[in-house]
């Protein structure tokens, strides 16, 4: 397709940019993003009004079963293109330090901290992405040889804030700042604060803060003291039984389950334990909302996918009954039941 006619305005050229989205059209999409930028627009509007939302549409049409798992992964490497393009076409000097930009170890959703990422270098700073899934020793490694001025982590997603934290305490013990940002640390950063880190809600305000080093550093410490009833650590030894257990339950009760393709057995099996890590973080935190949230949210894409929110209650359930002597993940387990439906026999994914 051809590019849509730029207008000054991103937000005016966002369906256009959808459009080529959709089409899988990655020329298109660039000259839509390029087109601005010959317009006047700041690149850093055509980051944050135009690519940001763009992807977070993508996120969503991929959860309503819209999109496959490959239009997404197309348009997610459209999108990745489209920002390269536009941090070559603004081509800024760096003026400050440096900081690191980088996902959490087990994180891959890599775009939105390469936003932030192309914000702070348009914004002066020397930066250095180091993309998706991070250990924190080669993380600890890369900043004991390089000077940093502040590192930024991004979470997607809630059930990786225990590898955060162990982050978070890293970057520290190098004696360099960190700010966080993303989903997974929760709408309001309410994750952040209890690990104590210092989360900004958007790409400019993590510049802002990273600009200010005394707020970066002026940072209360971690509340985590619940941990030392055990709950995490014995959960997390579980992991495997609680996951073979909850399959063996569906399998009994559900008699469709005996019938999947190995391809709907590997959904299943990777739901059960999402469900068990998704528990563990909100054990690490000590919020059941974080599960119930999740909860809510697959249940939504499972209906989506043709699978009953009764399905999940079973296996909320059979976790409920096995864990019954661990008060805190019993509590979370049953805040998230409520109104859910009866299981279908008949369903399959």
């Amino acid at each position: 397709m051809s590019a849509p006619t730029a207008a000054v305005d991103p937000t005016d050229a966002y369906r256009g940019y959808l459009d080529c989205l959709s089409d899988a059209d990655e020329y298109a999409a660039i000259d839509v993003a390029t087109a601005l930028l010959d317009a006047g627009v700041p690149a850093e509007r055509v980051l944050l009004d135009l690519v940001a939302p763009a992807q977070a549409e993508v996120g969503e049409r991929w959860a309503r079963n819209e999109w496959s798992v490959a239009q997404e992964h197309a348009a997610t490497h459209i999108s990745e293109r489209v920002v390269a393009a536009v941090a070559a076409h603004a081509n800024p000097r760096p003026t400050g330090g440096r900081v690191v930009v980088a996902c959490m170890d087990g994180e891959w959703h890599a775009l939105p901290p390469r936003l932030v990422a192309e914000v702070l270098r348009l914004r002066g700073w020397q930066v250095t992405f180091l993309g998706a899934s991070v250990p924190a020793a080669h993380l600890v490694s890369y900043l004991h040889r390089h000077d940093a001025h502040a590192v930024a982590l991004a979470c997607a997603l809630p059930m990786r804030l225990p590898h955060a934290h162990r982050m978070i305490e890293a970057c520290r013990r190098s004696d360099v700042p960190v700010v966080v940002g993303g989903r997974g640390f929760g709408p309001d950063g309410r994750w952040a604060a209890r690990l104590g880190a210092a989360w900004a809600p958007s790409a400019p305000a993590a510049a802002e803060l990273i600009a200010d080093e005394r707020a970066l550093r002026r940072v209360p410490p971690a509340q985590l003291s619940h941990l030392v009833d055990d709950e995490y650590a014995s959960l997390v030894r579980r992991r495997g039984e609680l996951i073979d257990s909850a399959l063996a339950d569906l399998r009994e009760r559900v008699p469709a389950v005996g019938d999947y393709t190995v391809a709907q057995l590997d959904s299943t099996i990777s739901d059960l334990g999402h469900i068990v890590d998704f528990l563990a973080a909100a054990l690490y935190v000590d919020d059941p909302s974080l599960f119930t949230e999740f909860v809510g949210w697959l249940v939504g894409i499972l209906d989506s996918r043709g699978v009953p929110a009764g399905a999940v209650d079973l296996t909320l359930g059979h976790y409920a009954a096995v864990l019954r002597d661990f008060p805190r993940a019993a509590r979370a387990l049953a805040l998230s039941r409520p109104g859910a439906a009866a299981p279908d026999s008949h369903a399959v994914r």
